[in-house]
């Protein structure tokens, strides 16, 4: 199957089978949610989610995983969101389950990054707290010099802002030997001599692991949706412009959405055919309005000139 038959479209069917359609080292970034363990019924035979243990659903999900390492590039990544599931009272660990089954079939876990939600539901329990965060997994291949642009999702840096927590403030500030605690970033010249403004980077600070995002919604789904904030610096940082991004549960086509507008390409598998219609009604809105974007901003330029 060449390049341009895949590319930019949605394949409908099983995971794991039309995985298998897809050629060997074929795309640079998979970015994806898989249905969790025991929480919806999708109406679809083949389903992932419903199996009757959590073992069976770890396998099902690694046996998967082992498809896509085939089909991602040595250099590409892989960013994984999960959420957790209580069973008879006890919170299973499924994210982390499935996670440690991944190192053992040979992924490397770079990062576990905690997505926190501010507008989580409400929960009724009284003998627990209100879950409001789920994970991201961010896996490579082993022993892969992989892509990854730190550059493009730094943060604003918070030393010396009024978010900083740093005991004296902007005290320290051009004073020789001003570090905050005795002995932390010894070995820094530029702190000690109190060039604190050379020991930042210019662009912003190195991305953190916790991601304050809130859940996103879509009118024409009556399922939960992968917010596009929480994808975006999985493919800014792990896809290079122009790449290709998989989505073995595409869902609605969030990741479609974002790929297209941050100039990716992109693969969706999905199951459920009506999902498929969806999806492809999203993305051709999407590649309307980007047209429209594109014609309006040609006519600024013509009128500049």
């Amino acid at each position: 199957m060449k390049e341009v038959e895949f590319t930019n479209s949605i394949l409908c069917g099983d995971s794991l089978n039309t995985l298998k359609n897809i050629p060997s080292a074929a795309v640079d970034c998979i970015v994806t949610s898989p249905p969790y363990y025991g929480q919806r019924d999708y109406a679809m035979d083949g389903q992932l989610g419903g199996e009757d243990t959590p073992k069976e659903y770890v396998k099902k999900l690694a046996d998967l995983f082992d498809e896509c390492k085939r089909v991602l590039k040595e250099s590409g990544t892989l960013w994984l969101n999960l959420g957790d599931k209580y069973l008879d009272g006890n919170l299973l660990g499924m994210p982390w389950r499935v996670a440690l089954a991944l190192q053992d079939r040979g992924w490397i876990l770079r990062n576990d990054i905690i997505w926190h939600k501010p507008n989580a539901m409400p929960h009724s329990a009284k003998n627990r707290l209100t879950t409001d965060h789920e994970y991201i997994f961010f896996f490579t291949k082993k022993g892969a010099n992989y892509f990854y642009d730190q550059d493009a999702i730094r943060e604003e840096h918070v030393t010396f802002s009024e978010k900083s927590k740093m005991k004296g403030g902007k005290n320290h500030f051009g004073k020789n030997g001003g570090t905050p605690e005795k002995g932390k970033n010894g070995g820094n010249s530029n702190l000690h001599d109190g060039r604190w403004d050379q020991a930042f980077h210019p662009n912003g600070r190195n991305k953190r692991t916790v991601w304050n995002i809130p859940l996103s919604k879509f009118r024409d789904a009556h399922f939960a949706v992968f917010p596009e904030k929480l994808i975006e610096p999985c493919i800014l940082a792990g896809c290079p412009t122009g790449g290709i991004v998989l989505d073995p549960f595409f869902g609605s086509g969030t990741t479609g959405v974002v790929a297209s507008k941050l100039s990716r390409k992109y693969i969706g598998l999905e199951l459920n055919p009506e999902y498929v219609e969806i999806a492809k009604k999203r993305l051709s809105n999407l590649q309307i309005d980007l047209l429209n974007a594109g014609e309006h901003h040609n006519e600024f330029l013509q009128l500049q000139l």
